[in-house]
């Protein structure tokens, strides 16, 4: 991590001043690097001592990883017109949605430069592929606005793309770098795309939790018209809830029927719902680490799932 953090700093130095804005304000909001860490995690759980995880092309593959992170979140905010990001101004709050999409695109075409220093062209396989997924789930989450049904399976489809899809990617990409073995590697990929399911789950329950600072404020998904599991199950048990629901879909709920509906899916067992399902995700993505051969990296890989399903922030 030491040499992932030299090589990323590298990568946020610009002489553009307007750039340069934006990578300083970044490069603040480090974040806890779940992504390059699972990266690295993966290939050192192949147990090839000629494939160390401190290898420089493991590096740039979890580089790259983190980059492609960093793009999608600078455009989630532009589409969602997100004014903070985890307690701090966003991208284009600092400076404007224009700069802001300029940024992202700044960060993606990073990621691809980092991606080809990997030195394998499956691992730009896996960014080109990721990139088309994580737009493929905002636009389907776009779309959804539309839809007079409230559906769980569509809820999935768009975390498996959004989320899931990129923590998949740096699983695969790590232990394809560092093994040969078609399972290992793709039980790396499942493994990875359980782990940012229960991710994204324990980030949607921490829209109904005012006991822990999150960086955003209860109710904010619905704010910006996201109907997320426990609605979506609280929905399916009370009218009253399934109709606030819509209002918040369209766009045109008050902060007080908001509160509303975050009262009600607490009653109906919304996140209760929610936590059950992320356990279930949590064992099956912890039954995998059989396959991996190093013991001591298997466990840090179930402390590294642990602390997903179980953080306060």
């Amino acid at each position: 991590m030491e040499r992932f953090d030299e090589l990323f700093r590298e990568t946020l130095k610009s002489d553009n001043p307007v750039l340069d804005i934006a990578l300083e304000h970044l490069a603040k909001r480090t974040g806890k690097r779940m992504r390059p860490l699972l990266v690295i995690l993966a290939a050192k759980g192949a147990g090839n001592a000629a494939a160390s995880a401190a290898d420089d092309r493991v590096i740039h593959a979890a580089i790259a990883m983190e980059l492609l992170h960093t793009a999608s979140l600078v455009h989630d905010d532009v589409v969602d017109e997100s004014d903070r990001r985890r307690g701090q101004k966003s991208i284009n709050s600092l400076l404007s949605n224009k700069a802001a999409v300029l940024v992202g695109d700044f960060f993606l075409g990073k990621a691809i430069e980092h991606a080809v220093a990997s030195g394998d062209m499956r691992v730009l396989s896996l960014i080109s592929g990721v990139g088309n997924m994580l737009a493929d789930g905002e636009l389907l989450q776009l779309a959804s606005v539309d839809s007079q049904e409230i559906e769980e399976s569509i809820y999935y489809d768009i975390v498996r793309k959004k989320t899931g899809s990129l923590f998949s990617a740096c699983a695969e990409a790590g232990a394809l770098l560092a093994s040969d073995n078609e399972g290992y590697i793709y039980t790396m990929k499942r493994f990875g795309m359980l782990l940012g399911i229960c991710f994204q789950l324990r980030d949607d329950i921490f829209d109904y939790d005012d006991t822990h600072d999150v960086g955003k404020p209860v109710g904010n998904d619905m704010k910006e018209g996201k109907l997320t599991l426990p609605v979506i199950f609280a929905s399916r048990r009370n009218e009253e809830a399934a109709s606030l629901a819509m209002k918040v879909r369209r766009g045109e709920a008050k902060a007080e029927e908001i509160m509303r509906l975050v009262e009600l899916t607490r009653q109906e067992g919304g996140v209760v719902y929610a936590e059950a399902a992320m356990s279930d995700m949590s064992q099956m993505a912890a039954g995998l680490l059989d396959e991996v051969e190093d013991a001591s990296v298997a466990r840090t890989m179930q402390q590294y799932l642990d602390f997903v399903s179980k953080r306060e922030n």
